[in-house]
């Protein structure tokens, strides 16, 4: 096998399953709350939140170099309790790959959540379950396929991520090289033969990924 040919591999796969876990867990909670809640500024939070879908890589790299940057608060506030600045590290990636999968997973889930039955959940809180209870015990348990579908579509797309990740993490192999800027590396140097062996590795996993969203039941 190619020199450095499994390390983005193992990367995008780690910098995947890590992002796909943060974004489920606030995909969860967010899509629930809106598909719920009632209140004056939805329609422009939920804008908010689905704006990555749509917006350039680019962009989003750009505003999360701002965000995360040494001289803005967020930055100095995590170079003082880490001791080091996030840019260009493995998190970075992290970061990237869950700004631009977020709104798969959110819509998904918010999808599956408005179409539980409200009358199931508030028959559960007539009998006493807590709000806690329902949303675990109920609401999920009901909307679980929208929930396994914006797992995977969010796993899948973090996969994939490639704008972002290159400019908020850079292209450090070993250490911020996911497979789609090993991709780039190695069409830029003429090396074709261990690109097509990235996105062949891309593809496959993409394509089972995809497939078993159809073996829900």
């Amino acid at each position: 096998m190619f020199t450095g040919f499994w390390e983005p591999v193992q990367l995008s796969i780690e910098v995947a399953c890590v992002s796909s876990i943060l974004v489920i867990i606030t995909g969860l909670t967010l899509s629930r709350v809106m598909a719920r809640k009632q209140f004056k500024a939805k329609a422009l939070i939920e804008t908010l939140l689905l704006l990555p879908l749509v917006l350039p890589p680019s962009v989003v790299g750009f505003i999360l170099i701002v965000v995360f940057g040494n001289n803005s608060p967020v930055g100095k506030a995590i170079e003082w309790t880490f001791g080091q600045s996030v840019i260009f590290t493995w998190w970075a990636a992290v970061i990237a790959a869950s700004i631009v999968s977020f709104p798969l997973m959110y819509q998904s889930a918010k999808s599956g959540f408005e179409a539980v039955d409200k009358q199931i959940e508030d028959a559960s809180r007539i009998d006493g379950a807590g709000e806690l209870k329902v949303f675990w015990f109920i609401s999920i348990p009901l909307a679980y396929k929208a929930i396994i579908a914006g797992f995977i579509l969010s796993f899948t797309r973090a996969l994939g991520e490639f704008g972002a990740t290159l400019m908020f993490a850079g292209n450090i192999p070993g250490k911020t090289q996911t497979i789609p800027t090993a991709i780039y590396i190695a069409i830029d140097a003429g090396n074709m033969e261990l690109a097509w062996l990235w996105v062949l590795m891309t593809v496959g996993i993409s394509f089972l990924m995809l497939m078993s969203t159809y073996l829900i039941k």
